[in-house]
């Protein structure tokens, strides 16, 4: 039985995943990793990668992922192209927790959850034709491409908001669409807005096309959903700021999650309220959301996972 047991499975496959998987292969804890159904995660979706320490000229965000996984293969990292459908995680300090990749069951001592969060989209089909061609969930990773252009931003709670005054010291003008009468963003940042002159907020309005040549935005097709009356507005970048959904469906009812669904864990640590339980990147920070930060956070992960270990002997 002790030999089917795995010191370490990770459940996710992100810059956090796969920063996880090096560490942990690097400590000979012989990680497990388990893509999911986006192997490579969000980055997969952004065409440059410009603000990750190490790439100078930038890098696409498959091509990042790629090399993680090879650093982490080179390292005896197993890879497995299969998604976790469920978990019964142990209460107890040393326990064996169980996972299940369809009917395959899988036991170990440890495991590093870093399954991430899902943009949310609005559901347009024109939303996949432009992604990477001036559509984008992330100001903070794409806004350097529009300096000096117009875009839109729809959305109207604090990420819209923070978004909006993030690209409105890099581009030329801000619209931001909101969909009723009012921002339901905090104050501070509501006022943030109303004080940033190249920021124009329209209400009671609604994204439903985009248009343009050769994948690249040109134009977003808007309606006021009072008059009904559509609109176009000449742009090239399209931010969806309407928020993110942690990948935590599968750990539902076993793990602490905050009132969004993320992971909860000790501050200053990966630590899960279950014993040798960690988790990782995105799936557990709804405020930082960047690829560097997630692959500190699976450096964390390992290194508690280590630790652990550690201490049962």
């Amino acid at each position: 039985m002790e030999d089917n047991i795995l010191d370490c499975v990770i459940v996710g496959s992100g810059p956090a995943g796969f920063t996880a998987a090096i560490y942990a292969a690097r400590a000979d804890l012989k990680p497990e990793l388990f893509t999911g159904l986006e192997p490579g995660g969000q980055l997969t979706t952004t065409t440059e990668v410009d603000n990750f320490p190490g790439y100078p000229n930038g890098i696409t965000g498959p091509e990042m992922m790629m090399d993680l996984q090879k650093q982490a293969e080179r390292f005896e990292t197993k890879v497995h192209y299969e998604m976790i459908t469920k978990a019964e995680f142990s209460q107890e300090v040393g326990g064996v927790h169980k996972l299940w990749a369809g009917n395959r069951e899988i036991l170990a001592k440890t495991v590093i959850i870093s399954t991430g969060a899902t943009a949310k989209y609005l559901g347009l089909d024109d939303e996949k034709k432009y992604m990477g061609g001036g559509v984008s969930a992330c100001a903070t990773c794409d806004g350097f491409f529009y300096k000096g252009k117009d875009v839109i931003v729809v959305g109207a709670g604090d990420t819209a908001a923070e978004e909006a005054t993030y690209l409105a010291k890099l581009v030329n003008k801000v619209t931001i669409l909101v969909r009723k009468d009012y921002m339901r963003a905090s104050k501070a940042m509501i006022h943030r807005v109303n004080n940033t002159a190249n920021i124009e907020v329209k209400f009671n309005h609604e994204l439903t096309g985009i248009e343009g040549e050769n994948n690249l935005v040109e134009r977003g097709v808007v309606i006021n959903n009072q008059t009904q009356e559509t609109s176009k507005i000449d742009v090239h970048g399209i931010f969806i700021a309407i928020g993110h959904k942690p990948n935590t469906e599968v750990f539902k009812g076993q793990i602490d999650l905050d009132e969004n669904g993320y992971i909860n864990t000790i501050p200053g640590s990966s630590k899960t309220n279950l014993p040798g339980v960690f988790a990782v990147g995105d799936v557990q920070d709804s405020h930082y959301r960047q690829a560097i930060t997630a692959a500190g956070s699976g450096c964390m992960g390992a290194m508690d996972a280590e630790k652990y270990l550690g201490e049962l002997v």
